[in-house]
């Protein structure tokens, strides 16, 4: 297999304290090589063994991709008119998710995978290189399936999200719908993913009929998440603990009880500040659960409802400005929190074996993420130089390994040295660039 190394990088995040300095192992004056598709070796560019290729980072920094572990991009339709009322302080009467689930449905398998497509291109444009994606906009056996086998053609991270609020054919029987959604639909549905989820709050799902959902999917062999006390106190975080849940995610209204069972849980705590922010809600306390000693994970939550955005630069900005984080712990959360919540161990990190999704920030520090949010540029790596240019059209990256910024981007340039598509990552060429309920999902 060819190698590359990446030279002169001013500040390299390995989130490997073995590696470097603090809990993200953070490398000055570094260099990364790279074999195949895995990170090789990691140390000071002045070592830096022999390679087939090289390329010179030029000072920048280096950070690896951000990992995605909430997201709902399955979806059709737009709820522009509710985003505009809601911001505008006037009462809005249109259907909320029931807007987007009759346009999820009726959406062609096309339109849906195009999707799919136009939004992990755009998370890929900021740096985002591995993501999860949910069902939820189906809620009948048929749309549910549907939404998990498109997912399952962009990512092997997927998650069976019948339970995200009751269908409209069973509104006045929600009972029934949990067995719809505990039987005939997880037989459908169960093939298709890896995770089973459930929307455990007020006016969705209680905590019984959140259990009932949690340990039908287990049984039959998917490992469980939680939204868990987004718009209230609840049942849904304690019960994401004691199924062992991999994360409980929003964790807005935490009493001390559910703050502590975190804490001595192996169940990561995933903030989605983008949903605060588009809705005008308290956000999350993220100081409060990393002073307890609970794993804290960051995601934009990219939903057509309450956080339209699959932007991990802006969640970063936003959680240190508005949420009480370091700029290096909102890294580590964007990275190796993400990876965390999704029990991977291959990705959020530069170390030897992790695979090699690294983001190059034209920046000297991955501080600039928050420092100089939606400022700098993305670059582009071609023949071992790096330069800025156009993008494709609307905004997109061309194809291939000479793709360029979009203008307004978010800072980084995206590196896969392998042109294989990976299902469990974001697949692209040799070098992409990557630019940077109140309201339910």
């Amino acid at each position: 297999m060819d190698t590359t190394a990446i030279v002169n990088i001013a500040g390299l995040v390995t989130n490997d304290p073995e590696i470097g300095e603090g809990p993200l192992g953070l490398l000055k004056d570094a260099a990364v090589v790279i074999e195949g598709d895995r990170v090789a070796w990691v140390g000071p560019s002045s070592k830096v063994p022999g390679t087939d290729n090289r390329v010179d980072a030029e000072g920048r920094a280096v950070i690896p991709g951000f990992v995605d572990s909430h997201s709902h991009l399955v979806f059709a339709g737009d709820r522009t008119e509710e985003f505009n009322a809601r911001m505008s302080g006037r009462s809005y009467s249109a259907g909320g998710i029931r807007t987007t689930v009759a346009a999820t449905r009726s959406a062609s398998n096309n339109e849906l995978h195009d999707n799919v497509a136009r939004y992990r291109r755009e998370a890929l444009r900021q740096g985002t290189t591995t993501i999860e994606i949910k069902s939820g906009y189906g809620l009948t056996t048929e749309h549910e399936a549907r939404a998990l086998r498109i997912a399952a053609a962009h990512t092997d991270e997927v998650t069976y999200l019948g339970a995200h609020v009751v269908a409209p054919e069973f509104a006045d029987r929600p009972d029934a719908y949990v067995e719809l959604v505990t039987g005939p639909m997880l037989d459908a549905c169960a093939p298709h993913a890896r995770w089973v989820d459930v929307f455990c709050e007020q006016g969705a799902f209680d905590g019984d009929q959140a259990r009932a959902v949690l340990t039908a999917g287990i049984a039959r062999g998917l490992l469980p998440r939680v939204h868990a006390n987004q718009l209230s106190y609840g049942p849904g975080v304690q019960l994401a603990v004691e199924l062992g849940a991999a994360s409980a995610d929003h964790c807005t209204h935490l009493s001390d009880e559910d703050v502590d069972a975190l804490a001595n849980g192996s169940t990561v705590a995933t903030l989605l500040p983008g949903a605060e922010f588009s809705t005008r809600a308290t956000y999350p306390d993220a100081r409060r659960l990393l002073d307890a000693g609970v794993t804290v994970a960051l995601s934009p939550d990219c939903n057509p409802g309450s956080s339209f955005t699959s932007s991990m630069p802006f969640c970063i900005a936003v959680a240190v400005r508005d949420m009480r984080m370091t700029p290096d712990e909102a890294v580590w959360s964007a990275t190796a929190g993400g990876a965390a919540a999704l029990r991977r161990t291959d990705v959020g990190r530069v170390s030897p074996g992790a695979r090699a999704d690294l983001a190059l920030l034209d920046a000297p520090s991955h501080v600039h993420l928050a420092y100089r949010p939606a400022v700098c540029r993305t670059g582009r790596l071609s023949q071992g130089r790096l330069s800025y240019g156009a993008s494709g059209p609307y905004g997109r990256p061309p194809c291939g390994p000479s793709a360029v910024r979009s203008p307004g981007a978010q800072p980084a340039a995206w590196i896969r040295p392998s042109t294989r598509c990976s299902r469990g990552s974001v697949p692209g060429a040799e070098v992409t660039p990557v630019t940077s309920m109140p309201a339910r999902a």
